[in-house]
């Protein structure tokens, strides 16, 4: 018992910490990873919250990853979707809002602090093995379907969500490039020490890695 709520804080923190990084990286307007840009352009484009897109996005995603996969759809991961969509809304409407003409330098801070922020909330998500977020599914359900290698099935996943937040006119720039080569590093930075700090918590026996 103890354990499942202590393993379920780390899911909430991860979500609240990943939904702030983005939000902040999207305040620093210097880019964002290929799907928030896709978002927020199409919350600048068409309408509707960039959290209200984060959830419809989601909700077809985990459609495709059922058809994919021929299997039943992982409706759990709506939960998911939607803390995060509702997450990303406070950060956005409420904590940052007003915030705008901010100098470079500030602007670069939070840039680069996002980023950071990010790869700290994907290592606290991780150590839930639960309602996984349906852009995750959908990596494995390309591998799945073509028989590539997770690397290249994650890569034809982010350029063509690229292209189509370029279409949307959604914010690509440095902090895109910085999502694209750093998060893979930043996470593995991340994941051993707070993965250490979930098992002394729920007590359980850490095992060491050569």
């Amino acid at each position: 018992m103890r354990s499942g709520f202590i393993i379920g804080m780390f899911y909430l923190l991860g979500l609240l910490l990943l939904s702030f990084g983005i939000s902040t990286m999207i305040v620093a307007d210097l880019g964002v990873g290929p799907w928030d840009a896709l978002y927020v352009g199409l919350s600048e484009t068409i309408g509707f919250t960039v959290g209200t897109w984060v959830f419809i996005l989601g909700i077809i995603l985990i459609l495709l990853n059922g058809y994919l996969m021929k299997r039943v759809p992982d409706f759990l991961a709506i939960i998911t979707i939607f803390l995060i969509g509702v997450f990303m809304d406070f950060w956005l409407l409420v904590a940052f809002a007003g915030i705008d003409a901010l100098a470079m330098p500030v602007r670069a801070i939070m840039l680069i602090a996002g980023v950071a922020i990010i790869g700290l909330g994907i290592a606290c998500y991780l150590q839930a093995d639960f309602a996984r977020n349906p852009i995750d599914s959908l990596m494995m359900a390309i591998q799945h379907r073509t028989g590539k290698s997770l690397a290249v099935s994650k890569t034809m996943m982010e350029v063509s969500v690229l292209i189509l937040a370029f279409l949307f006119g959604g914010p690509i720039g440095l902090g895109t490039l910085l999502v694209a080569f750093s998060m893979g590093v930043l996470i593995q930075l991340f994941i051993k020490p707070v993965t250490g700090i979930r098992k002394r918590l729920t007590n359980e026996q850490e095992v060491v890695l050569n």
